[in-house]
């Protein structure tokens, strides 16, 4: 196989992992928590999506 091909086929795995991670954080972040709690915890992940994407 091509090596370009690969290196993109793992990229793209790894990202595809971080991605389910951050959505299994967010997921257990929220189970249980009260309603007020819960705007404060989706901020705090917007913020952080915002400064890795470089927005910040």
């Amino acid at each position: 196989m091509d090596p370009v091909l690969i290196a993109a086929a793992c990229t793209v795995l790894v990202l595809l992992i971080v991605a389910c991670a951050a959505v299994l954080v967010v997921r257990s972040a929220l189970d249980g928590t009260e309603s007020k709690d819960r705007a404060r915890i989706l901020g705090a992940v917007a913020e952080v999506v915002r400064a890795l994407r470089g927005k910040r």
